[in-house]
Formats: C-alpha cells, structure tokens, sequence
C-alpha cells in the first residue's frame, strides 16, 4: 500500500472491514459513469426525495424519479441545440438543485463542464471560458450572464443556458434560453444515448497555479466513479438518510459527497451559513460535509453559550470538560489510538483503561446535563460528520469526540478527485487524515531527494490511486511537474505515517496556503503586491489552515529610516528596553505596526481581484533576511516555505494565537 508496510494481519483486518462495509450499499462496480447511475437510483429509490432547497420560493423538492427525468430532459435539450460529444460546456453557477441536474444533463449528453461559482472574479471566469474552448454557457442568471456578456463575442460561445426562469434578453446574436425553455425541448426531444468510456474526460475543476492562472484538472469518468465506489469503506448510508449540504456544490470534495451520498438514495437538502444553525435543528440531518471552519464556528457558537451561563454553572461545565478531555485521552491510549504515544506498552494501555473506567462517571454526568444538549443543536440525529479541506485543530477534534459526534476527518486534493485517506469509524484516530480509502497509496519520501523514508519520519507525501487526475488542460508541464512517470502526484504537502498506515500531516511544501474555511491561497501575486510598498523588503504570506492570512515581514530598514526622520523619531532596533529618549522607536512599537498595516492593506486591496480572503490579518516583522546563505533561499532565489515556517514556527503560532 505504501512505502510503509503494516503488518499483514492488520491489513486483513481493516480489508475484512471495509469488504463487510461495502457490501451494505448500491454495487457500482459495473458501471462507467455517474449519467449510468440516475436511471438505475430511480428505478431503486424511486419516491425518495432527492434534492431539497427550502430556501427558495416555492421551496424545491425533487424525488428521484423526478431527479432523472430532469437530468434526462436537460440533456436532451442540449443535444437538440447542437451539443455534441466532447464538447465543452463551463458551468458557472452555485449550490442548487438546478445545478446538480446541470451538471449531470452535461455528462449524459456526452459534454464536459468547466465549473465555478457564478460569485468569481469576471476575468477569472473569462479565462477558463477561453481556457476550456467552452461553445456553450450554463450560468447561474442573467446577472451572472450579463457580467460576461461584453467578452463572448470574443470567444466561441454559441449558447447560453440560465439556470433561473428569467426570460430571456431579446435581440441577442448568442442564442440564450432559460431552464424551463430547455427542459421543454428536452421534452419534446429523444434522447441519443452516450456511450461513456471510463477514461474520457468528465469535467474540469479550476484550481490556482503558482502564476495566478488557474489550472484545468481534468478528471475522468473514472476518477469520479472510484470516489463513488469507494467512499462506501469510509460511511455506509441508509436511503432516506438526510444530509445536509452546505459548502459549493462546484468544489470536488461537496461534489464527490454528493455522488456519492445520491447513489445510496440519501435526500440531501440544501443550507447557507446564514440558515445552518436553524437547518440542524429543523431537518436533523444523519451526515454533513464541511470544512473545519464550520466545526471550529459550531464550537465557539457553543462556548459562547456556555460563558453566558451564571458563574457556578460554568464552573461545572468547565469542571466536566476537563475530566471528560482526561477521559477520551485515556480511551485514546487504551485503545492504540493517542498520537502523542502510539508506542504505549501493554501496562500504560491498561494503566490508561483503568483511569478511564474511573473517570466514567463524571464523563457520564457531562453527558446527562451538558453533552446532550450540544447534541440537540446539530439535530440530534448525526451519524457522522466529515471534515476536510483542511487541517482540523486538535481542540475541536477533542470537543466533538468528547460530545459525543463522531467526526471523520478526510484528505485529499481536487487533483485526486479529491478523496485519498479518511478515518474510519472502527479507527477513528484523531489527529490524523485516516488510511488510504481502497485502491490509494500512500508514499512518503524526502522532498530535496524524493527517497522513500520510513515510517513516523516526515516528508513530502505522493499519492497514487484510481482517483489521480489525467493532467492539467492543455498544460503538460504542470502536469508533469504534478505527476511523476510512475503515477505518483505530488501533493504539496509534508506528513508522515504511523506503523498501520494513518495518514498525520504536517504542513505544506508547496506554495498554496488553504484556510479553515477551506478556500485555496495562492501567495505569490499577494506578496508581490505588498514588495510594491517601499517599506517591505521581503514577505512570506503564513495562514495554513487558519482564519485568515499572516505574514512575515523582512523591512527595508533604509526606507524605514528615512520615514521615522520624517516624522522625528529614531529607529532602535536593539535597545528596546533603553527609554533615555523619547524619540527612540522598536519595531514592535504602535506606530511602526500601523504602519505596516495601512501598507499591507493598500497593497493588498489594489491588486487586480483582490478577494475578502486575500487580506493579510497579523505579521511579524523580523530581522534575519530570507537568503542563499541561511539556507531561507534556493538557488534560484525562491523562497522555501516550509524551512521558513520551520525555523519561525513559534512566532507563526504566536501570531495566531
């Protein structure tokens, strides 16, 4: 499975386990595509509600049955309109029903779509138009249509689909219908049936590049029905089971949870962060997909509860989460499964079950007169809640444990489809991204070198499975920069593994930083537009799996000079401690800092598509310049990152602290 070889009866096991939970749901294994697999849930699962959208008016409730007719109708309608196989067709909308029937009526016309959210910057749409040979459109509106309306003439767009019922603009040279204009020639029209290879390509995801260009990932029929197939070893849903869908249903981790979780029969019902609290209350969903900023705002939600509470409550809330944080540790250690000590010996496995069983009781009152009723805000009903697209901090995968919702925490990459490694709920080991789902290997090797390493040292993590992508569109040297002779796609980031096969990451090799809300940073373009402020000689944007950006900042300290002799004041970067005279500054000092900051926020709004998530929230100004000498540079004078955060890792931490 990997460079790393846990022992033979452990992989029975877990191969024992996941084979018994596979065998619970729909078998897949015969079919090609996801357009294969609607007609076939709809002959199953028939009268089971499929997509539902209560924040609409009328609100939408879609069953199965309907679900195919209208993924069948859409395609149809684009067939009559001249859509033919291996087509490009971008989807530019966001999360509803409409999309998804969008999305698959593409596939079964034999089309491939380019997808991203209707809310993107204009150019960065306008490019992947170009960028996919798109001849058709399907948008969110006629806002999102007429946002690009004045560059489709340069481009070889015929058609225009919007997903609303708005009618259409009169007199236009492009050919535009609404969705119930194209259902209606569906209707009328017979459908000419595709025949799917495996191999052909399904759709296009656009992720960033190290240029600030987004890259096409091309991913196959085959890439998407592996996750379908073997996302089953991970959750094993019931039909009829709800699950509540919050993140873009466009990004390839909601978008695989979706395939997967509609072709075992589940409703899936759709939510905003404005409604989300309300909408696990009142739909009282079995599983949700999200990233951890979501947990990480369900936790601080709760702790703001807790401290609205009299002062002797929250004494003994406290109280029972410490006992109960002692607990689950001790559980962990019993049981094989505490990072911290994975080598714990048979007498510090039952010395650790021993504490546990005495420290049961108060656990058990946390549970009648506090844990439950945290429980009740999701709904109550929650089987499982997955976790992804980011780094979990441990004391929210502590609070979830210890109140009793299982949460699975997941890896990947939209260039694996995205599903690589995931905790199972028979080894749920916290702390980690879980083993490989069936058919992934995992390699961890040196990242200077590329040589395997052994187990628990850390390295650059590859990856290498059924979920690979082909390449990146029209970019074979991206591609095999990304993707070695052998298979192996280099994922960028840094981790290790335990004896049996768990992934634990630990940071990023590669330039992209991911925030907890799961959105992906690309830093060079940010930073170059900060090197635009005469004050900032050199910066290295920090924030993995954070709220938000940070920096670290090397000064250019004769700018800087100049402007505190300017303002009177003098520069002592030595002698903070030395007040002799008022005139001495540091660069920790107020004005310094607000300085920075208004620099920071200048350069960083002025930058061409300049988004909420690019703006940089704390820095540290540091001393030491980032060179070829201090090992802080390569060669051709880049940066290297992750020796960078290594060497600064107590002040990042500080910073986000």
């Amino acid at each position: 499975m990997s460079n790393i070889q846990p022992t033979s009866s452990f992989l029975s096991k877990i191969a024992k386990q996941e084979t018994q939970a596979l065998q619970r749901l729909v078998d897949y294994t015969n079919t090609n595509s996801l357009p294969e697999i609607w007609p076939l849930v709809a002959e199953r699962f028939g009268n089971i509600v499929a997509l539902h959208n209560p924040h609409t008016t009328p609100e939408v409730v879609i069953t199965y049955t309907q679900l195919a007719k209208q993924i069948q109708q859409f395609a149809t309608g684009l067939q009559a309109l001249g859509i033919k196989e291996g087509d490009r067709i971008s989807l530019i909308a966001d999360n509803s029903p409409r999309w998804f029937i969008a999305d698959q009526g593409i596939m079964t016309a034999g089309a491939i779509d380019a997808v991203r959210s209707s809310q993107a910057e204009k150019e960065e749409l306008l490019f992947i138009v170009a960028n996919s040979g798109s001849t058709a459109l399907v948008v969110e509106d006629l806002k999102t249509f007429s946002r690009l309306r004045d560059r489709l003439d340069d481009l070889p767009v015929t058609l225009v689909i919007i997903l609303s019922d708005e009618a259409p603009p009169q007199a236009e040279t492009i050919k535009v219908l609404n969705y119930s204009q194209l259902i209606e020639i569906g209707a009328s029209n017979t459908l000419v049936k595709v025949e799917h290879n495996p191999n052909t390509l399904a759709t296009l995801i656009y992720t960033s590049g190290t240029t600030g260009k987004p890259k096409g990932v091309m991913l196959s029929h085959s890439n998407l029905m592996h996750q379908v197939r073997a996302l089953g070893a991970v959750i094993q849903p019931e039909p009829g089971e709800s699950v509540l869908s919050i993140l873009p249903t466009w990004h390839s981790y909601e978008r695989s949870g979706e395939y997967f979780l509609l072709s075992q029969g589940c409703t899936q019902v759709y939510t905003n962060l404005r409604s989300v609290k309300r909408d696990l209350r009142e739909f009282k969903p079995h599983y949700m997909i999200a990233v951890p900023r979501l947990w990480e705002s369900i936790y601080e939600g709760v702790q703001k509860q807790f401290r609205e509470q009299p002062a002797k409550k929250q004494r003994l809330i406290n109280f029972l989460l410490s006992n109960s944080e002692k607990y689950i540790q001790n559980q962990r250690i019993a049981q094989g499964l505490y990072l911290d000590n994975l080598n714990s010996s048979a007498v510090e496995r039952l010395t650790a079950s021993i504490k546990a069983t005495a420290l049961y009781p108060l656990h058990a009152l946390g549970e009648r007169l506090v844990y439950a009723k945290v429980r009740e805000a999701t709904g109550g009903q929650i089987k499982y809640v997955i976790s992804g697209g980011g780094a979990l901090p441990r004391h929210i995968d502590n609070f979830f444990e210890i109140v009793g919702v299982e949460l699975l925490q997941g890896y990947g990459l939209t260039e694996t489809s995205p599903v690589t490694n995931a905790r199972r709920p028979w080894r749920n080991f916290r702390g980690s991204s879980g083993q490989p789902i069936p058919g992934t290997e995992v390699k961890i090797v040196d990242p200077e070198t590329r040589k395997p390493l052994p187990a628990g040292e850390r390295g650059l993590v590859l990856l290498k499975g059924p979920q690979v992508m082909q390449g990146y569109y029209h970019n074979p040297e991206a591609t095999a920069k990304a993707i070695d002779p052998e298979g192996w796609f280099d994922s960028g980031d840094l981790g290790w593994v335990t004896p049996e096969n768990d992934l634990v990451l630990t940071g990023r090799a590669k330039d992209t930083i991911v925030l907890s809300n799961g959105e992906n940073i690309e830093p060079q373009p940010i930073e170059d537009a900060c090197l635009r402020s005469p004050y900032i000689d050199q910066i290295m944007l920090v924030g993995q799996d954070q709220r938000s950006l940070g920096a670290l900042i090397v000064p250019n300290l004769e700018a800087l000079e100049k402007w505190a002799e300017s303002q009177n004041l003098k520069l002592s970067l030595q002698d903070k401690d030395d007040s002799s005279s008022s005139q001495k500054i540091d660069l920790e000092s107020k004005i310094i800092q607000d300085l920075f900051r208004q620099e920071l926020n200048r350069e960083v709004k002025n930058r061409p598509g300049y988004r909420a998530d690019d703006r940089i929230g704390p820095f540290k100004l540091i001393l030491e310049s980032f060179s070829i000498e201090n090992g802080l540079m390569t060669q051709t004078l880049k940066i290297r990152r992750h020796i960078v955060t290594e060497r600064y890792h107590d002040i990042i931490n500080g910073m986000f602290a």
